[in-house]
């Protein structure tokens, strides 16, 4: 029975749809709320039972690792401050580290999602592996990871996450044709990357997070860059399946939380900040003083 304790995060993409700003700031530092989004993603991982973590980045992004970093010099400045909250803040992140080791490999180039993934091999070796990509959120009371993992020790097979949306975003997205096994669960039977509405096999999307088993990895170093030069993690599963392979779809509970653009990471950011403990209520309030 093979367990997950590992999970690469590709974070090497170049954040275009975030220009300006993405410039200085990589898009996984954009807040949701007070923190940042690379942080929703790391403390999912932490829930799961996740004990390292493999970066996919460029050597413009290594400021992912040291923003988990202690920081003895500020939190002297705070104790000194009696700054109590955001003291407790930045200890947040210190835990964090502690229960996890950070590891990172370099994408010299952006050739795709799967050939990101693909830069881990070495790391991962012949163990199964969680992903999650560095923009895609899930607000739930069981983590995503967690949720896909529970079906993946039952399974030993690779397990996507796979979730309703409207007919007119099939194309923006993987989407899967399956059969239905169970309540949730799917076995996939094809995926179709960003197809017509016409042509979608489902309502079902693909959220960027997975359990991928080794076998994966062989898929992915024999594939062959497609129209646009890229090697494309959907497309290569979508192989798999065609040669006969078993992969399990689960679909995920809790409400998906996109910031892959400008507009849905505005929705997401206000969504979370209005229903957010310390400042929901007076933001409530704003909103409804002002003129539009």
């Amino acid at each position: 029975m093979l367990e997950v304790k590992k999970a690469i995060i590709p974070v090497a993409g170049l954040g275009t749809r975030f220009l300006p700003l993405s410039k200085v700031v990589p898009k996984e530092f954009w807040p949701l709320v007070d923190k940042p989004v690379i942080q929703y993603i790391i403390e999912e991982m932490q829930a799961s039972g996740i004990s390292e973590i493999i970066f996919i980045i460029t050597p413009e992004k290594k400021i992912i690792l040291n923003y988990f970093k202690k920081s003895p010099k500020i939190e002297k400045i705070l104790k000194e401050r009696k700054k109590e909250q955001l003291l407790e803040e930045v200890k947040k992140l210190e835990e964090i580290s502690n229960s996890i080791s950070f590891s990172f490999v370099f994408q010299k180039r952006p050739l795709g999602d799967g050939h990101a993934i693909l830069q881990a091999q070495k790391i991962i070796g012949e163990e199964p592996v969680a992903v999650s990509w560095a923009d895609d959120i899930v607000e739930s009371k069981t983590p995503a990871i967690l949720q896909l993992l529970k079906v993946f020790k039952t399974c030993q097979k690779p397990v996507l996450a796979p979730y309703r949306v409207p007919k007119e975003k099939l194309p923006f997205y993987g989407i899967i044709g399956a059969e239905k096994i169970a309540n949730r669960f799917y076995k996939i039977k094809k995926i179709v990357e960003k197809p017509s509405i016409e042509e979608a096999p489902s309502d079902l999307a693909l959220i960027g997070k997975y359990i991928l088993t080794p076998e994966v990895f062989y898929y992915l170093k024999k594939a062959k860059p497609g129209k646009k030069g890229e090697i494309i993690l959907g497309e290569v599963l979508d192989k798999m399946l065609k040669d006969g392979k078993i992969i399990y779809g689960y679909e995920i509970e809790g409400r998906w939380l996109e910031c892959g653009n400008k507009l849905d990471w505005m929705k997401s950011h206000f969504y979370l900040s209005l229903k957010n403990s310390q400042y929901g209520e007076e933001l409530k309030k704003f909103l409804k003083e002002i003129k539009y």
